[in-house]
């Protein structure tokens, strides 16, 4: 086993699925490029979570890039903690910054944004955006890539 998966809690280990992002945990593990400023970049193009009002589903796209420092998040856990979403009920504004904070929570990045971009509900797309703050001099900050909602053209 690597020293990276001795300090992660669920890396390689059978872990259900949470039933609530409030149970779900963010594994945090070493850098071993600590000192170096990059962006790492997660995307889920699939995130569901729950209307808090109506019960129905709602789809986004999540897309989070961080700078780290002496931690990067361990994917696995990052995937079940947004899969913990599933049957959750919140707000698109709640889910997105709630994601954010709750990463920055668990690994101290240097800096953090968080774009979501939900598909309409009530025929209004609401994109949500949240970053800790300034972007650190000198990070290549790329684009996020998603394009404004269209509808059918």
């Amino acid at each position: 086993m690597s020293h990276y998966a001795e300090q992660a809690t669920m890396l390689g280990k059978d872990v259900p699925i949470p039933h609530d992002p409030d149970e779900a945990l963010l594994d945090a593990v070493p850098n071993p490029q600590a000192g170096t400023l990059f962006l790492a970049r997660f995307t889920c193009p699939e995130f569901t979570s729950l209307c808090p009002v109506t019960g129905q589903p709602d789809f986004g796209h999540l897309v989070i890039d961080y700078a780290p420092d002496q931690a990067l998040v361990e994917s696995k856990s990052l995937k079940l903690f947004l899969t913990s979403f599933r049957n959750h009920g919140a707000f698109h504004e709640d889910c997105t910054v709630n994601i954010g904070k709750r990463i920055v929570e668990a690994v101290k990045p240097l800096w953090l944004r968080i774009g979501g971009y939900w598909y309409p509900r009530g025929g209004i797309p609401i994109d949500v955006f949240w970053q800790t703050g300034p972007v650190p001099e000198g990070l290549w900050l790329p684009d996020q890539g998603v394009p404004a909602y269209r509808g059918r053209g």
